[in-house]
């Protein structure tokens, strides 16, 4: 149906559990990896291709073809960049490299070591229950004034509401960038 599947690394590697996870999904032979930290990007540098994902923090010529010499395919732009930055590193990105742009959904906006939806229920977080599976959408947070404001989801805080540039897609596709990201809800 013209959908890739590409397997996320996480941002924030804590416990040889989470280094075992990041080997099993470097190594899993059938799909891309996308590469949220640098220890994912050292597990697959040289080895596969892979998508730099939003969290690698490219905002210039010179890490973006690092990266394409690391063996880098495709780049998402970091979440806050504008346009213009965009459209510069887009244009000037090495042969070969794709550019991917988020386009729609809540934008994951910082990462902790602590887990909130296991605080707001006052677990520890070794001893969280799972109780994020009750909230497949992540916990609304308002302002005092009753404003919706983030949206916490594990060790995720993201936006309350969602990004949305799918009205912007015929300017996206004028630019040549390769494909959109669609974050379901």
């Amino acid at each position: 149906a013209g959908k890739e599947v590409v397997l996320s690394t996480q941002t924030l590697i804590e416990s040889g559990a989470d280094v075992t996870t990041l080997h099993k999904i470097a190594a899993n032979g059938k799909f891309m990896v996308e590469a949220n930290d640098m220890g994912a990007v050292q597990c697959l540098a040289g080895k596969v291709p892979f998508v730099a994902g939003p969290h690698l923090n490219i905002y210039n010529e010179v890490t973006l073809a690092t990266y394409a010499r690391y063996g880098m395919q495709r780049w998402v732009p970091p979440l806050e960049a504008d346009r213009h930055l965009v459209e510069t590193l887009h244009c000037s990105r090495p042969a070969g490299v794709e550019t991917e742009v988020f386009a729609y959904g809540k934008l994951p906006l910082a990462f902790s070591a602590r887990c909130f939806t296991a605080r707001h229920y006052e677990l520890n977080k070794d001893d969280c229950q799972f109780k994020c599976l009750e909230h497949p959408e992540g916990l609304l947070l308002k302002t005092r004034e009753g404003q919706d404001f983030l949206t916490i989801n594990g060790i995720q805080t993201m936006s309350a509401h969602c990004y949305d540039l799918l009205d912007q897609i015929p300017g996206i596709l004028a630019l040549g960038i390769d494909l959109v990201r669609i974050s379901p809800q």
